[in-house]
């Protein structure tokens, strides 16, 4: 989201008074630009209505306002404005000029962003040092150097597609993911439309290529919707023809001058009512942006050509100072929010994010208004102190190339930052070094007995050698999920992912969802040593029984389709073992009646299958859960000399009792063997630790980690020896 100057369709780019060069208003001295009183430009109220509307509907839907939960729809309305006004401004210098100047067109763009942009950005980078995480501090970090270059939306994208990093609370410079975008097409459209203007000669035709891109990129973005939602929602090529729609918008300006008022009027009120709808019906489960984007861009659009009216001269001087004869009543009170909607933007979502924190404070409704109200004072105070003497400094708007400079340094101020910052990041952890829980349970007779030993005493601190490092915890992948094999939401088969050896004829599977994919560091390990071709079968929360479950908005019908695929797959394979696992976590489309009944009869239909395909099927529950207030690894950084405040009890480590008797039942019926691996996590009383020496136990609040997986190698092989699963070797 940018914010440019109030405008008229003839008019952009004014200083205060109108006077189009930003220079002082004459007679007025010094006076002209003390921070006593923003500037308020007299054109296009409309337009400074509108970016209140929206900017007060993203702030209210980021606040947790449950009446305008798709309240993020006003980040479409600004591209809208935005493509508007900067086209408007490049085709009126291209009609006076014959040209465009890029120089002075990133000047305007540098002047205008960068100053605040930087202050919020180094103000947040700061917060995050006191009081954010620790252990995604450099990853912060990373954020804040990817906005200051302008590709935070494309990491965002990324990682929106890595399913353990879902449950990850938002980075502080998330919200600059807007102006990536906006960056991203201006570094596009004026190189375009140059070429348009020198190349074609008649006008009309000139906004055809942004045409064809515009229909192009709407279609990526509903087909990118569909398959993969973070790109389409963080994509540069899905939201082009957003920005693109108020591009056209401003060719079209002088036609629009010209039409009948009750027309003008009838086409600002549907607009409003356009964003208001999509504002107060979309929520978080809306497939956005997709076809349903179109309802905001289609009513900002609507709003800025019902104000594009020419009025005659007396009716202009009668409105200039209130607003345009179109105007809906309902804007008029969001109209003075317009010159603060940049900075609002800006500061309400660092603090959001970190004033909680600051304050020891669970996030809640009252408190996130309290904190987007101090962002709201933030807002006008940067508009006075800094945002207008330096957009109307008179030097740097009539010398493009120092402007251009100004903002490469300010950039360059928070790469450096960032950089210095991540090679300097706050200490976690104490100096005692403790002895390694992998090698301990590798040279035991009995790595069941060491284990049960070693629970009974865990670490109270973190060590100096955890290892991995409490950092790059969440960071760690095994090979099921580097090879992209443990599949994604969409999928409704799996690619052929094997290992150990590949041309063993003895076959394992390991099949289920993310809490089999964890076991997948051990398994690997075993299929090594004892020679068999691991086949990994895994898929994001699609669990073992044959029942449809919600996924989203609606039933994950693409579950059971890649379950069905899956099953007559390991019926191909006539495995020697087949080691089935899901979590207990999932709401069936339909009520169940007798919810451990049903359970078990859909839990048995799966495992039957597997033991007609399979010599053995071994059915492992799901692990016990850590502490349900606290993310474990976030808790550890926060307290990491007390780590009993992390730990998780017993009697809520279970995270559905009725599922797990469910799964353990349905295995029974179907002659499948039950391994619980509870006593793996949790000693015979008391709290289920977080450490266990030298190893973090979690990932994140459901997952072990991978360190921790692979450490218990040994103890999973002796459990599947000692049931006869597989043969000593």
């Amino acid at each position: 989201m940018t914010h440019t100057p109030a405008t008229t369709c003839p008019q952009q780019d004014a200083a205060p008074d109108g006077r189009p060069d930003g220079s002082p208003p004459r007679g007025r001295g010094l006076a002209a630009w003390l921070p006593a009183r923003s500037p308020k430009p007299p054109q296009r109220p409309d337009i400074q209505a509108l970016r209140g509307l929206a900017v007060t509907l993203v702030v209210l839907a980021h606040a947790g306002v449950t009446f305008a939960a798709g309240g993020y729809v006003g980040v479409d309305v600004f591209f809208v404005i935005s493509g508007f006004l900067i086209t408007s401004g490049l085709l009126r210098e291209a009609d006076r000029s014959g040209t465009l100047s890029l120089r002075r067109f990133y000047a305007r763009r540098a002047v205008r962003i960068l100053p605040l942009a930087t202050l919020v950005s180094l103000a947040t980078m700061i917060g995050c040092r006191l009081f954010a995480s620790k252990v995604r501090y450099a990853e912060f970090m990373h954020d804040a150097l990817a906005g200051a270059l302008y590709f935070v939306n494309i990491d965002l994208a990324d990682s929106g597609t890595d399913y353990l990093r879902e449950g990850s609370s938002p980075s502080p410079f998330q919200h600059l993911w807007s102006l990536s975008v906006e960056e991203q097409f201006y570094l596009l459209w004026p190189l375009l439309l140059l070429v348009s203007w020198k190349l074609i000669r008649r006008p009309w035709l000139r906004a055809l290529p942004l045409g064809v891109l515009c229909v192009l990129s709407y279609v990526l973005g509903v087909r990118a919707t569909e398959t993969s939602p973070s790109w389409a929602y963080f994509g540069p090529h899905t939201r082009l023809w957003e920005l693109g729609t108020g591009a056209l918008l401003a060719f079209g300006a002088g036609a629009l001058e010209r039409l009948p008022r009750q027309l003008t009027s009838a086409c600002a009120w549907l607009g409003l009512s356009c964003i208001i709808a999509a504002a107060t019906l979309y929520d978080a489960d809306t497939p956005f942006p997709g076809h349903f984007a179109l309802l905001p861009v289609l009513g900002a659009a609507l709003v800025i050509a019902g104000g594009c009216r020419r009025e005659s001269t007396a009716t202009r001087e009668s409105t200039a100072t209130r607003e345009s004869p179109s105007t809906p009543v309902a804007l008029r009170p969001a109209a003075w929010l317009g010159d603060l909607s940049y900075g609002w933007y800006l500061w309400h979502w660092p603090l959001l994010m970190l004033g909680p924190l600051a304050l020891g404070r669970p996030a809640g409704l009252r408190l996130n208004l309290a904190l987007c109200a101090v962002a709201l004072a933030l807002a006008w105070v940067s508009l006075r102190l800094l945002e207008n003497p330096v957009r109307f400094s008179g030097s740097l708007r009539r010398r493009p190339t120092t402007a251009v400079a100004f903002g490469l340094g300010l950039s360059a101020t928070v790469v450096s930052a960032a950089l210095v910052a991540t090679a300097f990041p706050p200490p976690i952890g104490s100096s005692t070094r403790v002895p390694g829980l992998a090698e301990a349970l590798t040279t035991a007779s009995d790595p069941e007995a060491r284990l049960t030993a070693l629970l009974a005493a865990p670490a109270t601190a973190l060590p100096s050698n955890l290892s991995p490092a409490l950092a790059a915890i969440k960071t760690k992948r095994s090979a099921v999920y580097r090879d992209s094999c443990h599949v994604n939401y969409t999928a409704t088969s799996s690619p052929t992912c094997e290992y150990g050896d590949p041309s063993a004829d003895k076959v394992v599977v390991l099949y289920g969802d993310s809490h089999a994919a964890q076991w997948f560091p051990a398994l690997e390990k075993l299929s090594h040593q004892y020679g068999w071709r691991l086949v990994s079968l895994t898929k994001a929360s699609c669990k073992t029984a044959d029942i449809t479950t919600v996924n989203g908005p609606g039933p994950y019908t693409s579950c059971d389709t890649w379950r069905e695929n899956a099953l007559r797959r390991i019926e191909q394979l006539h495995p020697m073992l087949v080691l089935a696992s899901s979590s207990e976590v999932a709401k069936p489309v339909k009520p169940m009646k007798d919810p451990l009944e049903d359970w078990t009869a859909g839990y048995a239909r799966v495992y039957e299958r597997l033991a007609r395909a399979a010599d053995q099927v071994a059915v492992l529950l799901d692990t016990p859960w850590p502490n349900a207030q606290d993310d474990p690894v976030e808790c550890a950084s926060t307290h990491p000399l007390r780590l009993d405040k992390c730990e998780s009890d017993q009697s809520e480590a279970i995270k559905d009792p009725t599922r797990r008797e469910a799964n353990r039942q349905g295995a029974l019926r179907a002659g499948a063997t039950v391994i619980d691996p509870k006593p793996w996590l949790c000693p015979g009383s008391g709290n289920c630790p977080v450490a266990v020496r030298d190893t973090f136990v979690y990932r994140d609040e459901s997952h072990l980690a991978e360190t921790y997986a692979e450490a218990l190698t040994p103890v999973l092989g002796q459990e599947l020896r000692e049931r006869g699963l597989v043969s000593a070797q």
